[in-house]
């Protein structure tokens, strides 16, 4: 059986212990023994059911990690920082119930926000400055 590439048209080559790296937010993760259709002139992969599962959770598991990480970036700067989960929403203008949210996971914080939260959690003394914009 031949199959072309959806992405290309060019011929797609079968594999059945291919090793495919899953990235996510700075980390990786390495799934073996994956099958299926690859595509040698673009990259384009049709896994197998199985190993599209397989590949599904390792990024699903990057994912959840990820947000721990944010969370626990969060809560540790708020901690250094003296402020209460209310001051901290009022100092990067939101509400009191979405930090809280982002602070335990339940829902991703925006990327902004995380930057700002980085950058006073290098320059505390900045912190008057940006409550006060």
């Amino acid at each position: 059986m031949k199959m072309k590439c959806p992405k290309c048209g060019k011929a797609m080559k079968r594999d059945e212990s291919r090793t495919e790296r899953v990235e996510y937010d700075g980390e990786f993760a390495m799934v073996e023994g994956l099958s299926g259709w690859f595509c040698p002139s673009c990259g384009e992969a049709i896994l197998d059911d199985d190993s599209a599962r397989r590949y599904g959770e390792a990024g699903d598991t990057l994912l959840a990690h990820s947000r721990e990480r944010r969370q626990a970036e969060i809560r540790r700067i708020r901690k250094k920082l003296k402020l209460t989960q209310v001051e901290a929403s009022q100092l990067v203008g939101i509400g009191k119930i979405a930090f809280s949210r982002y602070e335990r996971g339940e829902t991703q914080a925006p990327a902004p926000l995380v930057k700002l939260l980085r950058l006073v959690d290098q320059h505390p003394e900045l912190l008057d400055e940006v409550g006060a914009l």
